[in-house]
């Protein structure tokens, strides 16, 4: 039990700061990387001592990994609707999720109009079917199953589209995405 002890202290002053930075850069905010650090000490410590850890760095990481993709899935299955806020013209401002500063100054403007046109580009860029079922789905709120009703396509078809769709948008709009973050 005391060997145990050395050994959670010492992963903690091993990898402590590295796996935090590794966690800060994959969540929006330092609380959330502290409960996912957290989460995964709390998981470390909790292994059985006939699980031996060959690697502890390479699980302590995995395992980070895989926390900060199950808060990603939870929060995924809140609707959109919860934070869009709409302008005048009953359009989503999807630049207000981004860029949570409400001014509307010069330069986030600029942001808004570029954020705007790149998506606009980067959805022209996908093939008809992909680009609609993006569309619907995340633009204007529709579920896959008013959807599939709708064009007569499977529901596993449909998400397969947006699956697409989604993996393009996000490579191009990568550097667009780095943008904001340092803004």
């Amino acid at each position: 039990m005391a060997q145990s002890q050395k050994n959670i202290v010492q992963a903690v002053a091993d990898y402590g700061k590295r796996l935090f930075h590794f966690i800060r850069r994959r969540v929006n905010s330092d609380e959330d990387a502290e409960d996912i650090l957290q989460d995964v000490w709390y998981r470390f410590t909790n292994t059985s001592e006939k699980e031996v850890i060959d690697q502890v760095s390479a699980w302590l990481f995995r395992v980070a990994r895989n926390v900060i993709t199950d808060k990603y899935r939870k929060h995924r299955e809140e609707l959109l609707d919860d934070f869009q806020q709409e302008d005048e013209e009953e359009n989503i401002d999807f630049l207000d999720i981004l860029l949570p500063d409400n001014t509307n100054n010069p330069e986030t403007e600029h942001l808004r109009r570029l954020f705007w046109q790149q998506l606009l580009e980067a959805l022209d860029e996908l093939p008809e079917n992909q680009r609609t079922v993006f569309v619907w789905n995340e633009l204007e709120g529709r579920t896959f199953a008013e959807i599939a009703e709708q064009t007569g396509e499977n529901i596993k078809t449909l998400i397969s589209r947006k699956g697409y769709a989604v993996k393009h948008l996000r490579k191009r709009l990568e550097n667009l995405y780095y943008e904001f973050i340092n803004y």
